[in-house]
C-alpha cells in the first residue's frame, strides 16, 4: 500500500507546475537534443546522441517520480490543522537548551522542505523528534552533531 504524502496546497500547486514544465518544455528540449545529435551521423559512435538519450531517460524518471508523488498526495487545509501538538504544516518555536537560542520552523512534507525558508521535513531527524510534542515538552533529537535537547515554546498554524 502506498504511503501518503501530506502537503500544503502551495506545495501541491508547485508540484503540478513543475510536472507541467517537465512534460512540456522539458520533453521538447530533450527531443530536440536527440534530433540534433542524430543528424551528426553514425549513432553507434555518437557520444552526444548517447548523452541526449540518457538525459531523456532521467527526465522521464523525474516525471514518473513527480506523478507518483502527486498520486499519493493528500492536500491538507492549513486552517484545520490541530495546533495543540506539533504536526505537519504547523510552525513550532523551540529553544535550544544548550545555547538558549530560539528558532521557529514549519514542519512540511519532504518535497516542500527548504531550510533557507525554515521549512523542515516531517521525515527529517528534527521533524520526527518534534512530531507529537506539546508546548512545554522537551524533545531529545539525535542529530549529526549528537543528541540535542529542545523545549517546545509555541505551536501555530
Amino acid at each position: 500500500m502506498a504511503e501518503f504524502n501530506y502537503m500544503s496546497k502551495e506545495g501541491f500547486d508547485k508540484l503540478v507546475s513543475q510536472l507541467d514544465e517537465l512534460k512540456g518544455d522539458g520533453r521538447k528540449k530533450a527531443a530536440q537534443a536527440i534530433a540534433e545529435a542524430r543528424e551528426k551521423g553514425d549513432l553507434s559512435e555518437n557520444a552526444e546522441y548517447d548523452a541526449a538519450k540518457d538525459a531523456q531517460g532521467m527526465l522521464e524518471m523525474k516525471i514518473n517520480e513527480l506523478e507518483k508523488m502527486m498520486a499519493n498526495a493528500r492536500v491538507l487545509d492549513a486552517d484545520k490543522i490541530n495546533t495543540s501538538v506539533v504536526s505537519i504544516l504547523t510552525s513550532v518555536t523551540i529553544k535550544n537548551l544548550k545555547t538558549g537560542f530560539d528558532f521557529t520552523y514549519k514542519i512540511v512534507s519532504e518535497s516542500e522542505a527548504d531550510l533557507k525558508q525554515k521549512k523542515i521535513s516531517v521525515s527529517s531527524p528534527m521533524g520526527k523528534g518534534l512530531l507529537g510534542k506539546k508546548p512545554g515538552d522537551i524533545a531529545k533529537i539525535n542529530t549529526p552533531a549528537g543528541e540535542m535537547e529542545f523545549k517546545i515554546l509555541d505551536i501555530t498554524a
